[in-house]
């Protein structure tokens, strides 16, 4: 008889990072469980949820990848939204009930640069009932839809960018660069109650999702069609490396010798690090760079190991 701890969880060993392009109409979940499928991958999980009416950029982390994938939800996230005013709707987006509508007023573009720009910086934002936030293990959105409300604290979040695509004066499209933590939902449910008429987002797309972008990014369909003509190794190559996910932070390479102690899980000295903060750090082979995971500078100059990548 199998022991529970000599169990081995079904699928092949793959790492790496796939960036998805997730259609509509998918929870991110549902998304990740299609992929993981696809590859016949032991171990994945996505970096963040995406509403089911949104598509665009999620990155899934197979196998090591996933011992990074924090990295990638503390990422700055961009977004394009089409914002429809007059209406107010249960969620915030079109998945939800209309529950008011109000006339919309005629704006100038002098108004509407300013309505924007009290949203530019940082800003506190309530989180929506909807949104996957979990109280006491509960995801808000399960209360919501029990017809619970419940308290929720403001968050204070950085809108680095906040541009007007286009304009109609009904729905308005938007180009949204924010820190993590950031929902698209309140803040156009916000722009709404500014110009007294409410607003909730009918179409969602994320362009950018830390150092990812749109183009690198592959649909379920293209997935499939790679699979089908070049087989698991075809889809494999599609994978960025698991260091990718921290591309944006400065980097560090280590002797063969220092990187043995910490990938050991102690601190080194190393010259030429950072003052603070995070940092990828590599390690010396015979021929390469090897990626050996992220590391944080301490107070007195050394890094300590924070997330490794397992050695074979």
């Amino acid at each position: 008889m199998t022991s529970l701890g000599s169990r081995r969880r079904k699928g092949r060993a793959v790492d790496g990072i796939l960036l998805l392009d997730k259609p509509a109409g998918i929870t991110s979940n549902g998304a990740l469980q299609k992929v993981k499928h696809l590859f016949g991958a032991a171990k994945a999980g996505h970096t963040g949820s995406l509403d089911p009416i949104a598509t665009g950029v999620l990155p899934i982390c197979f196998g090591e990848a996933t011992k990074f994938s924090q990295f990638l939800l503390d990422a700055d996230k961009s977004y394009v939204a089409t914002l429809q005013l007059g209406q107010r709707t249960t969620t915030g987006d079109s998945e939800g009930e209309v529950v008011e509508i109000l006339p919309v007023p005629d704006c100038t573009d002098a108004e509407v640069d300013a309505c924007l720009e009290g949203f530019r910086g940082q800003i506190e934002q309530i989180p929506s009932m909807y949104s996957a936030i979990k109280v006491d293990g509960q995801p808000l959105y399960k209360l919501a839809r029990q017809g619970i409300e419940i308290e929720r604290k403001a968050r204070t979040v950085m809108i680095k960018r906040l541009a007007l695509v286009s304009r109609e004066k009904r729905q308005w499209v938007v180009d949204v660069d924010c820190s993590k933590g950031t929902y698209i939902r309140s803040l156009a449910e916000d722009i709404g109650a500014v110009l007294g008429c409410g607003a909730h987002v009918t179409a969602l797309r994320r362009h950018r999702a830390g150092p990812f972008g749109l183009a690198e990014a592959l649909t379920m369909e293209e997935l499939a069609a790679i699979k089908e003509e070049k087989g698991s190794q075809g889809i494999d190559q599609m994978l960025q490396s698991v260091s990718s996910a921290v591309e944006e932070y400065p980097s560090i390479t280590m002797t063969a010798l220092t990187a043995g102690y910490f990938l050991q899980g102690q601190p080194v000295q190393v010259s030429g690090t950072a003052p603070r903060g995070l940092m990828a750090v590599f390690r010396e082979t015979a021929n390469e760079s090897v990626f050996a995971g992220v590391g944080e500078i301490l107070d007195d100059g050394r890094i300590a190991p924070k997330r490794l990548v397992a050695v074979h």
